[in-house]
């Protein structure tokens, strides 16, 4: 399943490996201390401090762009882990595989939803039992379904 990876993907993956070892930050330490310690050798001038300004600057620049698309990959990764642990556990509900495209809106509804399951989870005292959205909604089919045969 290993394709060939681009030149950028390449370059991505190295920087981003590299960007957070220790010895990227010893070197940036010391960057900062010899700027430092040269700074009455210039005189504190103007253009002493405008370049340690002008280099931090280029590369958080540079590096928020690395930085997330890394957090891009990592992400999709996790949700497709979690897709398949989903898809492939018999209790779960599918309708919960891709739910990072639905809207802010349709995401809180959603979590109220569990939060009321987790209430009627503790109610029966009980840690070990589960349910999905899709086991609950036949739950209160059932339920609802019962109810109107008694009213009858």
């Amino acid at each position: 399943m290993k394709k060939k990876i681009n030149l950028f993907e390449r370059f991505s993956n190295w920087s981003t490996t590299a960007a957070g070892s220790s010895a990227a930050f010893i070197s940036a330490a010391a960057a900062v201390l010899i700027w430092a310690v040269s700074g009455p050798l210039f005189h504190y001038s103007e253009t002493w401090q405008l370049v340690i300004n002008t280099g931090t600057t280029i590369i958080t620049f540079l590096m928020v762009f690395l930085i997330q698309k890394s957090q891009n990959k990592d992400s999709k990764a996790i949700h497709l882990k979690l897709n398949e642990l989903l898809a492939s556990h018999e209790g779960t509900s599918n309708r919960i595989v891709d739910i990072e495209s639905l809207t802010e809106k349709e995401l809180d509804e959603l979590r109220r939803f569990y939060i009321r399951l987790s209430a009627l989870a503790e109610k029966e005292h009980d840690i070990t039992r589960t349910h999905s959205i899709d086991a609950a909604e036949e739950n209160q089919r059932r339920k609802s379904g019962s109810r109107n045969s008694k009213s009858r």
